[in-house]
């Protein structure tokens, strides 16, 4: 057995390496179609098995055409960063190691690099050194968590016992949001038994911020618990709500505050772009990701909660044929809506001891000079319009002020393959969506990409 998992582990490796390799060069897009890769993937379940580095080459001759190079220095969609080498080698080991990191008991060592990244977080975000936080699959998850914590400590404060009567018959609960949230708040709303009709919009500026002048006449008139989601880094331009306002009048009523920062909360890591965040710490709850920009690979969520106490009661369980620690150590499953689940935290403590504070800080101001370079290199085209004010490290892009072109360009850009970005519709209009969180962009990728655009804007009319 020892000699499988050698050879498995070598030809992966191998394999894995050679593809980390091809990414500064390799087409950024996917070269084969849906059909194409049905066909090369093997379809009927065999009845016999064979040797595992046979199907590991298999898989990769069949997958590796579908790939997209997300990890790669050109990649500009969806918010997505790539893999630090100290995570990505961590993220290795902690599936070598097999850890189920949801009770102490299940891997002491997990425990102990979960609970030393987590306080690592809440310093470098600046947040209350008395939070407790959680890491979950992502930043869907990790709103999840925080909510359900904010469900269960306003209704508590209502009187309501959620743990032994559920929601039904409770004090009906509001949350005010703002017009353009992102849609993982209302679904982790969703998840929670809070439908639409207990949502409330304020509406947003054209960056996409919050009114919050709006806001104390909306709270006014509410009864009742109520929870109030601020946004750090719109998911399209990158502004920020005033959360130094939003709780100033949110905690005047009596209301949780909760912050979506999925990406911009990292701007508290830098002290060039930590204004963008004032007031961060006065909020009640927060969500982020570590696969934007600590780069760690996917399924590091971090939920952080100002109110120990409401977030163990929404989250912790108990069953007799568990072996929960009773010596005061922190069992991760009394924080997050996970029992299995991989041992998340070596890899983020791998990456944060790698980069360490500057090093943080430098990815993040690295990365929004980037987003300034590929604004100020396209702007020059009179017909193109920067839509935002690039504040970190979004560029909204379109092209003759057409939609129709606009949308036309970013197919063009994509079917390319120099770089990848996404499409979207901000504020009724179409636009090319440009993010920068990979470590590994330099300026010549951002050139590059630039000239890419530009060269495809130039063949569509």
């Amino acid at each position: 057995m020892q000699d499988d998992h050698e050879q498995a582990l070598g030809t992966a490796a191998d394999m894995g390496i050679a593809w980390l390799r091809s990414l500064p060069k390799r087409p950024v897009a996917p070269t084969a179609t849906m059909d194409q890769l049905r066909s090369a993937f093997v379809s009927e379940l065999p009845e016999h098995g064979l040797p595992a580095t046979d199907v590991l080459r298999d898989l990769a001759a069949a997958a590796e055409p579908g790939t997209v190079a997300m990890a790669g220095p050109r990649y500009f969609g969806f918010v997505i960063g790539g893999s630090h080498p100290a995570a990505l080698g961590a993220d290795w080991l902690s599936s070598a190691w097999d850890q189920n990191a949801g009770l102490v008991v299940g891997g002491p060592a997990a425990a102990v690099a979960e609970e030393l990244a987590g306080q690592w977080v809440l310093d470098l975000l600046g947040l209350p050194a008395a939070a407790s936080f959680a890491l979950v699959t992502g930043c869907q998850m990790a709103h999840f968590t925080a909510l359900a914590a904010a469900r269960h400590h306003v209704l508590s404060a209502a009187g309501w016992d959620l743990a032994t009567e559920g929601l039904f018959g409770a004090p009906p609960l509001t949350v005010v949001v703002g017009g353009e949230r992102h849609v993982t708040v209302d679904r982790a709303l969703r998840f929670l038994g809070i439908g639409r009709s207990s949502i409330l919009h304020v509406p947003a500026d054209d960056q996409g911020r919050m009114r919050t002048d709006q806001l104390p006449l909306l709270l006014r008139d509410l009864e009742g618990p109520v929870i109030v989601c601020a946004q750090a880094g719109n998911v399209n331009t990158g502004a920020f709500d005033d959360i130094a306002a939003i709780c100033d009048v949110a905690h005047d009523s009596h209301a949780w505050v909760h912050v979506d920062g999925a990406f911009g909360m990292w701007a508290a890591a830098s002290p060039k772009y930590a204004h963008l965040v004032n007031g961060i710490e006065r909020a009640d709850s927060w969500a982020t990701d570590a696969h934007k920009w600590l780069n760690v690979p996917f399924d590091c969520g971090i939920a952080v909660v100002a109110h120990p106490r409401s977030h163990r009661a929404a989250m912790s369980v108990h069953a007799d044929y568990l072996e929960h620690d009773t010596h005061g150590d922190r069992d991760q499953m009394d924080w997050n809506p996970e029992f299995s689940r991989r041992a998340r935290g070596f890899p983020l403590y791998a990456v944060l001891r790698a980069w360490g504070r500057e090093g943080v800080a430098a990815v993040v101001e690295r990365c929004c000079d980037h987003a300034r370079r590929f604004a100020e290199t396209l702007a020059v085209r009179p017909d193109v319009e920067i839509v935002n004010d690039v504040v970190l490290n979004q560029v909204l892009v379109r092209f003759g002020n057409d939609d129709e072109r606009t949308r036309a360009v970013v197919a063009g850009v994509q079917k390319d393959g120099t770089c990848w970005l996404s499409g979207t519709t901000y504020q009724g209009r179409a636009a090319m969506r440009i993010s920068v969180v990979n470590w590994s962009t330099t300026t010549d990728d951002v050139d590059q990409s630039a000239e890419a655009i530009l060269r495809v804007a130039a063949t569509i009319s």
